[in-house]
């Protein structure tokens, strides 16, 4: 994944929407939960299947697939594979994307070659755990988009994204038991959806809420920026405050930094906070919309240990050395 740097701005662009239906074939997605700067700028979205098969989201022509370098990690594989897909005007003008739009896609092994034509849904081949992924970050198909006659190569300059399906908030009093536990995170039950909305295909998104009612995404407050998802409800406006448990969390902003610059759910400036589970300093929480009818919570603490069971209070409070991680 490249990008410009995190502090260059980009010029406004038309904005491709996923459709609710293409989105609705994933068990979660989000735009931000990530430290690349197309993520900061809500140019990208990743999309997880949660079974290891690769789907399209976009319907073209396969016009390239490339293996790249990514970084060296001990948990995953030292290359990751970029797909490169001539959009069908149909789907163009159904995203609301200029025709000619290229989409590019990251993370999945490719069973496809250049002139296959794909449909959304269509397998593209399994999900490969990438370097460029944290330790404790599932697979995903990582989706952007980039201009007629740009470079497919580079994120810089990829088109905006918005994601054309309601989030639910789900409010949270910090507390939890442990029912899943892996070398880098754990994940809380979380708290029950009241009343889960349904699709065809499963339950309908839901995400953390903030205090004032807004689903949150991101890396709280482990990657430089945030999000905040279009909600069922309230929704953030550029300028707004966000807090959790009690604490400020954030600004919502523009996505060129002031408001109305781009369509879609701000993105969040964090504040200087850190994460407490049982009173010790974890990396952050993890936030992201799902499908099911408990909202889990993933909690990043690759230095602690919690056990299946334990019962976990998060706390959120003010910070002088947040921490901040970075993409290499």
């Amino acid at each position: 994944m490249t990008g410009t740097p995190t502090g260059e701005s980009e010029p406004p662009s038309a904005t491709v929407s996923l459709p609710a239906a293409v989105v609705e074939r994933y068990e979660k997605f989000s735009r931000f939960n990530s430290p690349y700067p197309a993520h900061d700028r809500g140019r990208a979205v990743d999309l997880y299947p949660g079974d290891g098969v690769g789907r399209s989201p976009v319907a073209g022509v396969v016009r390239e697939v490339r293996t790249v370098g990514c970084p060296d990690r001990p948990y995953a594989a030292d290359e990751d594979h970029l797909i490169v897909v001539d959009l069908a005007d149909e789907w163009c003008a159904r995203a609301g994307a200029p025709p000619g739009t290229v989409a590019r896609l990251l993370h999945v092994i490719p069973e496809v070659s250049p002139g296959d034509r794909v449909a959304v849904g269509d397998a593209l081949g399994p999900t490969t755990r990438s370097g460029f992924f944290g330790r404790w970050v599932d697979d995903h198909v990582h989706l952007g988009f980039r201009p007629p006659d740009a470079d497919p190569h580079r994120a810089s300059g990829s088109l905006p994204v918005a994601v054309d399906a309601p989030v639910e908030p789900v409010a949270w009093d910090g507390t939890g038991t442990v029912v899943e536990r892996a070398p880098a995170h754990v994940v809380l039950d979380g708290p029950r959806r009241a009343d889960p909305g349904r699709s065809e295909s499963g339950p309908a998104f839901a995400a953390l809420a903030s205090d004032e009612g807004v689903p949150l995404d991101g890396g709280l407050t482990h990657y430089a920026g945030g999000g905040t998802f279009g909600a069922v409800g309230e929704s953030a406006g550029a300028g707004d405050s966000l807090s959790l448990l009690g604490t400020r969390i954030g600004t919502a902003a523009g996505h060129g930094g002031k408001a109305g610059s781009e369509p879609g759910a701000p993105r969040v400036e964090w504040a200087p906070v850190d994460v407490l589970a049982n009173g010790e300093r974890v990396v952050g929480l993890s936030l992201f919309a799902a499908r099911a009818d408990r909202v889990g919570v993933k909690v990043v603490c690759p230095d602690s240990e919690f056990d299946i069971g334990e019962s976990v209070t998060v706390a959120v409070v003010s910070s002088d050395d947040p921490i901040r991680l970075g993409v290499g």
